[in-house]
């Protein structure tokens, strides 16, 4: 039987109490199972000493994970310890890509009895760490205007906040660079420049839609489109994830990719940072395990 660690982060908002018992029953019928709560992900850290021969799962969204799997990383333990996911967020993003159950008592028993599998995760020049996506442009715009809409959209909010954003934009003089080669140089307004480790955003919005988390290589998406006309087609086939069909849209793959231009904002795996003139993401392979559905025999 597993030894589990269940987190659970109170300032986070989330599921209800009753949703977080069946989710608590579930894996102590399956796992040994401790319940943690926490009102700050900077307790992480000593949570985790606290228990150390437990396996970390997080109940809570991207944020929520996120900040689990950079405590682990500060810690060290990566390799060592297994990362389990009950999605209660309102993007879910990396549970969509890998197929976790977006039911939360499924996700508790795949949690406690799937399997480990290996992932990748994006580390930045300070050390910093991404699991499923970082953009910058107007997606950071729809996510400014989306988060005061949140409690009463959920993941609504971010598809309302697009539409506001795409309407105001012009555009930021970007320079984007994977592998050493010249992306967007700096001199041609970018609408969004995003790279995804996972392939959605903001509650199912494929920005890099055939990216997969284990393959070892990043998929890195630059829009050019700022006139009215091509920032709305951008927006429209961005939601049904053909927008790499768009002549003013460059899509490449990379281990590398460098970000830089004038102070911006970044969204990563859901959480506005910065601002940066420049930052430099670099692929880590199979850097940390996850517990997935089993596949199927």
């Amino acid at each position: 039987m597993r030894r589990l660690l269940a987190i659970v982060n109170s300032s986070a908002g989330g599921a209800d109490e009753e949703v977080l018992a069946r989710v608590l029953a579930v894996l102590a019928e399956h796992a040994d199972t401790v319940e943690a709560r926490i009102g700050d992900p900077a307790e992480l850290p000593g949570l985790l000493a606290g228990h150390p021969k437990r396996d970390p799962v997080a109940l809570g969204g991207d944020g929520s994970l996120h900040c689990l799997v950079a405590a682990l990383a500060e810690r060290g333990e990566l390799g060592s310890r297994t990362v389990g996911l009950v999605p209660l967020g309102t993007g879910n993003d990396l549970a969509r890509g890998l197929g976790v159950p977006l039911d939360p008592v499924e996700a508790a028993r795949v949690a406690a009895l799937g399997e480990a599998r290996p992932l990748d995760l994006l580390r930045d020049d300070d050390g910093g760490i991404v699991v499923n996506a970082v953009h910058a442009g107007v997606g950071v715009e729809a996510a400014q205007t989306a988060t005061p809409l949140k409690p009463y959209l959920r993941r609504f909010a971010y598809a309302v906040g697009s539409v506001i954003a795409g309407t105001r934009t012009r555009g930021l003089p970007l320079r984007v660079e994977v592998d050493g080669e010249v992306v967007a140089d700096g001199r041609r307004r970018v609408l969004m420049a995003g790279i995804g480790n996972g392939r959605t955003i903001g509650g199912g919005t494929p920005l890099t839609p055939d990216a997969h988390p284990a393959d070892r290589l990043a998929d890195v998406v630059v829009s050019f489109a700022v006139g009215p006309f091509q920032r709305l087609a951008y927006g429209v086939l961005l939601r049904l994830g053909r927008h790499d069909a768009r002549p003013e849209v460059v899509t490449v793959r990379g281990r590398r990719v460098r970000l830089s231009g004038p102070p911006v904002h970044v969204n990563i795996d859901g959480e506005l940072t910065g601002p940066y003139t420049a930052r430099t993401w670099t692929v880590e392979p199979h850097a940390w395990h996850l517990t997935l559905p089993a596949d199927p025999a």
